[in-house]
């Protein structure tokens, strides 16, 4: 049995085409980036959504909890996720709708904002990042969350 010959690409294209073939693409899935430090208030401020994460998460709690945002649209997807350090932000930004990881982001969330932005934004709390891999509860509050920060998302602004 003979080798086949590589064939070209422009030939394959060529083929594909009198075929009436249309070749897909397969799209890959946008890296995770977390904000950390770095982010300025000017950078988040007035934005739809911000994402307050613990310091210290493992690889595998952010690309869970990347694939969960990436299911609520790109608003919460491309939210700028900021992570908190020993209780302290590391910048106050303001946002419509605030999705929160554990009761200790809530807690410097609220030292750190003034009163009039935390009644006009939306804040949603869910559990931290370990909790929810640990357990199908903490998976199901994480839906549940999410669900309410879309159609926060969705109200019109006041």
């Amino acid at each position: 049995m003979a080798a086949l010959a590589p064939v070209s690409s422009a030939h394959r294209a060529r083929v594909l085409r009198a075929l009436g073939v249309t070749p897909w693409v397969r799209r890959l899935p946008p890296e995770i980036v977390t904000a950390t430090a770095e982010v300025t208030p000017a950078a988040v401020s007035s934005g739809e959504c911000v994402v307050l994460l613990p310091a210290g998460c493992s690889q595998r709690e952010l690309d869970l909890l990347g694939r969960a945002l990436m299911t609520s649209g790109a608003t919460v997807a491309r939210a700028p996720r900021i992570e908190v350090s020993k209780g302290q932000l590391p910048a106050a930004p303001e946002a419509r709708a605030y999705l929160v990881f554990g009761e200790a982001q809530a807690h410097a969330l609220g030292r750190e904002l003034p009163a009039a932005t935390l009644s006009r934004a939306h804040i949603v709390l869910a559990d931290e990042p370990a909790g929810i891999l640990a357990s199908a509860a903490g998976k199901r509050r994480l839906w549940n969350a999410l669900r309410s920060l879309r159609r926060a998302l969705a109200a019109p602004m006041e």
